[in-house]
């Protein structure tokens, strides 16, 4: 069937000439009812032409097979079309389209968030295609699918941070003229920043509670770990400094407080610094 919705001017034309009044008289109800005729008779029209689109593909064949799941995909009809990929894939195997389809079954389920299922489907494809000239994307999607799942919070389970962080050394170091080079490191500093905020919350629990050797070697890892991610090493560098006071640690006490005042000196734990601890210079 090849049938072209016909356009409103020519609908309205011809049911004009149906409904015209006869007479001086023109009902207020008529122009309503008119366009209401318009309107549903180009809903059929559209309806038959998506019909005779549809009915142009031949899924029996690998291309065929991949539009039709493009369409459930464009569709949102996510569940469809990851089948329809998965069985393109199983039926051809050797196709192009069978690459094709792999690569857009992990797309559709990170399309969906189904990040858990995005995250193996590209780490599939990246283990059997290794070669593959998408394969920058492919990495920064796999980092993003483990960055996607992360908590909103630090106070949860933030494991799956270094995996993400890893996939996006990888963009950084492997396909650094990438488009999705600039976006990879802007994702790695968000997962730092999560993991410095996370070992600073506990290094000041710590303090609070006065385990001062507890909360010394946690505020260190903040600075051996995240001492270049902006805003963590003042803070650091303070903690570290009281507690390794309350330690009787004084090499470390001073070593801690000229570098801040050194590194840091118009920030507001330098000043703190400055009277907390002034025969350290």
């Amino acid at each position: 069937m090849n049938f072209k919705p016909a356009s409103v001017t020519r609908i309205r034309r011809k049911l004009g000439m149906l409904t015209a009044p006869r007479g001086p008289y023109i009902s207020r109800k008529e122009p309503f009812l008119l366009n209401l005729i318009v309107a549903m008779s180009l809903v059929v029209s559209f309806a038959i032409a998506g019909c005779s689109s549809a009915e142009k593909i031949d899924p029996s064949t690998p291309e065929g097979a991949f539009k039709l799941a493009e369409q459930y995909e464009k569709d949102e009809r996510y569940e469809e079309s990851v089948a329809k990929y998965s069985e393109l894939k199983n039926k051809h195997p050797y196709s192009r389209f069978a690459v094709m389809a792999e690569l857009k079954i992990a797309d559709v389920q990170f399309i969906r968030e189904s990040y858990i299922e995005a995250q193996y489907a590209y780490q599939t494809f990246k283990d059997l295609h290794p070669k593959h000239p998408q394969m920058d994307y492919v990495t920064y999607r796999l980092g993003l699918s483990f960055f996607n799942q992360l908590p909103s919070t630090t106070d949860r389970d933030l494991s799956l941070a270094d995996k993400a962080i890893l996939y996006f050394d990888e963009v950084l170091a492997s396909y650094s003229s990438s488009q999705y080079a600039k976006e990879a490191g802007l994702k790695k500093t968000e997962a730092l920043k999560m993991l410095a905020d996370k070992e600073l919350y506990i290094a000041n629990f710590y303090l609070m509670k006065k385990q001062y050797g507890s909360a010394l070697g946690r505020y260190e890892t903040v600075l051996r770990n995240y001492g270049n991610v902006e805003g963590f090493a003042p803070q650091a560098l303070y903690g570290a400094a009281i507690s390794a006071d309350k330690s009787g640690d004084r090499d470390k006490l001073a070593r801690f407080v000229k570098a801040l005042l050194a590194q840091y000196p118009n920030s507001s734990e330098a000043s703190k610094a400055k009277s907390e601890f002034r025969d350290v210079r």
